[in-house]
């Protein structure tokens, strides 16, 4: 299957949902420059999709440093001959209820899904304009739809993810640049571990082949599974007061970004 990408950069692809998309696109066909902190994971990952194929090119890097991440993706951006997709993936999640508010860990969460995403897209997308070709690619969470009680700082990490691909994309209408973001629901990944009981949980190998598929049909925006899409576009228009009985029943922001 041919997927119409030369070249693409996933963020956060050690693990999760960036390492899922990182082989699926390589297995197509596609050089992946595959970045995230742990080296050793990335090198396991070029190894099993050379098995199959593929060409996997790990990159080491941090992405909670914005500037280095920046420079470095620049550079990548230079010497690979120009990016045509690039994921901005990298995630982290931990609660910041507010009557036990830390600093350290608004700060984590704010580096990584904020900074280092628009970091991220940043490097490559006045290369993309220069070629008039291109896509961007965020994967937020449904989480972004509302403040969550006790994750308010990763609920506005994502919906700062999503508002900034929506400006993005309103100014590229009418070129050959395509920008899409993805909300997904929770899905059984490194990052939702701990998290005990979650409800319309997902198979990652089942959410990558749908962020996949949405990122091929080059949609705006993919928010899914469905009925969890509509569970979070109901709760953004709950009262304050009415959230809290809608957490205790179990539900909660949707969680599945990847460590790095």
């Amino acid at each position: 299957m041919w997927s119409g990408y030369r070249t693409a950069l996933v963020t956060g692809a050690s693990s999760g949902l960036g390492r899922g998309l990182a082989a699926w696109f390589a297995v197509r066909g596609v050089r992946v420059y595959a970045v995230a902190r742990r080296r050793e994971h990335l090198q396991t990952l070029r190894d099993e999709v050379a098995a199959r194929g593929g060409v996997v090119e790990p990159v080491p890097l941090d992405v909670s440093n914005a500037g280095a991440t920046h420079e470095r993706l620049q550079a990548l951006e230079r010497d690979s001959g120009g990016l045509d997709l690039v994921i901005a993936n990298a995630g982290v999640s931990e609660p910041t209820p507010a009557r036990k508010l830390s600093w350290p860990a608004v700060e984590r969460i704010l580096q990584v899904n904020v900074l280092g995403a628009a970091a991220t897209l940043s490097a490559v997308l006045p290369s993309m304009v220069q070629r008039n070709r291109g896509h961007l690619v965020g994967v937020s969470s449904l989480a972004a739809f509302r403040g969550m009680p006790s994750w308010a700082a990763y609920s506005a990490s994502k919906a700062f993810l999503t508002t900034f691909l929506q400006g993005l994309r309103t100014d590229l209408v009418g070129t050959g640049l395509a920008v899409t973001t993805i909300h997904p629901g929770y899905v059984r990944t490194e990052m939702t571990a701990d998290y005990g009981n979650l409800p319309m949980v997902m198979d990652p190998q089942d959410a990558c082949e749908r962020m996949a598929q949405a990122i091929m049909r080059r949609e705006p925006e993919f928010s899914f599974p469905l009925p969890a899409a509509l569970m979070g576009r109901y709760l953004a228009m709950m009262p304050d007061t009415w959230l809290g009985w809608a957490m205790n029943t179990g539900w909660g922001p949707g969680g599945s970004g990847d460590k790095g």
